[in-house]
């Protein structure tokens, strides 16, 4: 699968999108796509990319599927890079940790940013830090 990551990675880079993540089910029949680029997503980008990494996974690599989905990651974006960190500074994000910290294993908060390998999130006017190697899951969390 992650050679599978990597080359769609890749070819998204190229047309200028980023892949944000990526599920796979029903035993890889299912192919499952979330793509962004800084001016967001709209329908037709999600077209786009459909065709063009349909042509490749078919005729170039081959590779057995039924269905790919494409669409945007939505608000409530999945974080999982370090550039997605500096990138949504400012914002509001939900982070759950492996490990606790200080006694929580869940934080709510405005990311600040990278420092030496650590996110800085500010939960209730406190600033956390949490190693990068710690987070479970973080995804943007907007009030609505």
């Amino acid at each position: 699968m992650q050679d599978l990551y990597t080359l769609l990675d890749k070819s998204l880079a190229q047309l200028g999108y980023e892949l944000v993540d990526m599920e796979m089910s029903n035993r890889g029949k299912l192919i499952r796509l979330f793509i962004d680029k800084p001016e967001g997503i709209n329908i037709d980008d999600c077209v786009l990319v459909s065709n063009h990494l349909s042509d490749l996974l078919a005729v170039e690599h081959d590779i057995d599927y039924d269905r790919l989905e494409v669409s945007s990651p939505g608000l409530d974006r999945i974080l999982k890079k370090e550039t997605d960190y500096v990138r949504f500074a400012g914002e509001r994000a939900q982070v759950k940790v492996r490990i606790p910290v200080e006694g929580r294993k869940n934080f709510l908060g405005i990311l600040r940013g990278l420092d030496q390998g650590n996110l800085v999130i500010e939960c209730d006017g406190v600033e956390q830090r949490i190693a990068l190697s710690n987070i479970d899951k973080a995804r943007l969390s907007p009030e609505y």
